[in-house]
Order: structure tokens, then sequence, then C-alpha cells
């Protein structure tokens, strides 16, 4: 990795540690107002939703659907019929490796 690369590294770790500790100084031990605690509650899911978006359908300013497409639509259907997580996963990533195997989504 060049120096610039761990430049934002370094970067990204020190705004996330300045990001840890700003809400425990500037609430100093007081409860958060309920509507907070709502929105910190759905944050973490939004944001992980976001990150599997990007990374199965983005391509340098592209929609891509390749078998990373075809492995999250299954995963979804499998969460949809309400199976365990190992299965999902399992499957997810069959049938995507089968997918690009086949050469049905390159």
């Amino acid at each position: 990795m060049s120096h610039d690369a761990w430049l934002v590294v370094a970067i990204c770790g020190i705004g996330t540690v300045a990001l840890k500790t700003t809400g425990p100084l500037l609430l100093g031990g007081r409860d958060l107002p309920g509507w907070v605690g709502g929105v910190l509650a759905l944050l973490a899911p939004t944001l992980l939703a976001a990150l599997i978006v990007t990374q199965a359908f983005a391509g340098d300013r592209v929609l891509v659907l390749d078998a990373r497409a075809a492995g999250l639509a299954a995963a979804a259907i499998a969460l949809a019929l309400r199976a365990p997580l190992l299965v999902v996963l399992v499957l997810a990533a069959a049938v995507a490796a089968g997918a690009r195997a086949l050469g049905w989504l390159a």
C-alpha cells in the first residue's frame, strides 16, 4: 500500500475514535432522548444494507449485475422464507459460485 493509503487509514481511525468519544463527553452520563435511541437502533442495519448493496451492484460508476447479485437474491429469498443464517450464507455462496462457474453471470 502506498503512503497515501496509510494516511487515509490513519485519518479514518483517528476520526472513528474521535466520534466514539464525543458522545460520552458531550452527554456526561445523561440519558438520551427516546427518539434518539430509535434512530440509533436503525442506524447500524441501514449502514450494513448500504454497504451490501454498494458492494454487490457497484462498479466504476455503472450498475453491475453479476454472480454477486444472484447470490444476494438467493440470500434475500432464503431470509424471506426464514431460513437459519448459516443456511442463508451457504446458499448465497453456492448460488454465486455456481453462477460464476457456469458462466451465467460473468
